[in-house]
């Protein structure tokens, strides 16, 4: 199947903490297959990047949280960091932007710790997902089937481990974004366990 995002949009939350690689690497993976990136976040400005716990570069925002409607978006891609999602998980308009996506069947791609999000926007139940290791058993006390493989698709949701894991997240995320909406709205479909690798 073409892998051409051409006219897709993508939006990207995160704030302050985020791990760099985990935002910057996709987001250039995504532009170059032809996706429009949107970096959003309750702060307006810029969010500091970290290089695990060093900080990194200051990454610019294109939109503040408060001005964005995930309507507008194809797409939603979480990237990790510890100090990210833990901050987001507590704002309810962030819980609110990431519920629009899966209830509207649009793809979202969470790498690292952001899958955390996914358990304060009461997404994860009945779903199956890896994350970085530390949060395994916050994701199976909320509901979810949780693996240790490098990339995990269910359903239109993308999650791999760690940035060793980039190269097929990228792909994967693209393969997903590329098919679309999955149809299901909000519904958990544990039984759907297809990869998309399939559909090609």
């Amino acid at each position: 199947m073409s892998q051409s995002l051409s006219g897709k949009r993508v939006a990207v939350l995160a704030t302050d903490g985020v791990e760099q690689i985990e935002l910057l690497d996709p987001v250039k993976a995504l532009k170059a297959a032809g996706a429009t990136v949107e970096v959003i976040s309750p702060k307006a400005g810029s969010i500091q990047g970290f290089n695990h716990l060093t900080p990194g570069d200051k990454i610019p925002v294109d939109r503040p949280l408060s001005d964005a409607d995930a309507a507008d978006y194809q797409a939603l891609l979480l990237p990790g960091g510890v100090a990210n999602p833990d901050q987001l998980r507590v704002d309810d308009t962030a819980l609110a932007f990431i519920r629009a996506f899966f209830d509207a069947g649009k793809p979202v791609a969470a790498i690292c710790h952001a899958p955390w999000l996914l358990i304060d926007a009461g997404v994860v139940e009945g779903r199956r997902l890896t994350s970085f290791k530390t949060i395994r058993t916050d994701l199976r006390n909320a509901g979810a089937e949780v693996v240790d493989e490098e990339v995990v698709v269910d359903d239109g949701l993308v999650t791999s481990r760690s940035p060793d894991d980039l190269p097929a997240f990228n792909a994967k995320m693209i393969e997903e974004i590329a098919e679309g909406r999955h149809g299901h709205g909000g519904a958990s479909r544990s039984s759907d366990r297809t990869p998309a690798a399939s559909f090609s």
